[in-house]
């Protein structure tokens, strides 16, 4: 495996920003790309994502790895989500590019971007992971981001933790999923918004490792028929 800085040029109404960028190629010849999102609360250096994206990458997958604009103006909180939108299209443009099917991935807020980038018809990749999808603010499940989601047209996995607080009750989650034209999803007993398991010590960089056999698995699997076909 090789890691290389990169950037994506985004273009935003104040002018050009260029995002920071980790690649992660394989010895081999990639068969897939997958560009991963960070969540409001890190960045692209986060270890569950480094984790996550070694796994990958030594399951044969390009990796790449990209913060937000905001993030790049100093900022802790995000910006407006057009400008997420905007960061996600030069990654897609990019992630083409390499000429193999690419996934687009990302923890909570960088899940959600990528899915409403998906649902304005920004980026097609060959299918969405959803590490930890923010389905509500804590407590306010009175206030859902699922309006979008039935529009898009690409596979999706839902990655969440049975103890999430973005997704209780979690009855509401699965009937999001059901409302999609083509989810899966997947739960993590007793998991957390990070995954992390109450009683059970692991490192993030841990955490997310063990979610590459299911994203991959997924993937390998490719697009299910819908009820009827």
């Amino acid at each position: 495996m090789t890691e290389a800085a990169h950037t994506f040029a985004v273009e935003l109404p104040a002018g050009r920003v260029d995002v920071p960028v980790i690649v992660e190629t394989p010895e081999d010849a990639p068969w897939g790309v997958v560009a991963i999102a960070h969540g409001a609360g890190s960045g692209r250096e986060h270890p569950f994502l480094a984790g996550l994206a070694g796994a990958l990458c030594a399951q044969g997958l390009a990796v790449a790895r990209f913060d937000f604009p905001y993030r790049v103006a100093g900022r802790r909180m995000p910006g407006p989500a057009a400008h997420a939108v905007a960061a996600w299209a030069s990654a897609g443009e990019w992630a083409a590019g390499l000429g193999v099917p690419w996934w687009a991935a990302g923890k909570s807020y960088g899940g959600r971007m990528a899915s409403m980038s998906a649902a304005e018809g920004v980026i097609a990749p060959a299918g969405l992971v959803y590490l930890g999808y923010p389905l509500h603010p804590p407590g306010r499940p009175d206030k859902p981001r699922t309006a979008h989601l039935p529009a898009i047209v690409q596979p999706q996995l839902f990655l969440s933790g049975t103890a999430d607080p973005f997704v209780q009750p979690v009855e509401q989650l699965e009937a999001a999923v059901a409302s999609c034209r083509d989810a899966v999803l997947s739960w993590v007993d007793g998991g957390g918004h990070s995954f992390e398991v109450k009683g059970r010590k692991r490192p993030p960089a841990e955490i997310g490792a063990g979610l590459a056999p299911t994203v991959v698995a997924w993937m390998r699997e490719g697009p299910r028929p819908a009820a009827g076909e």
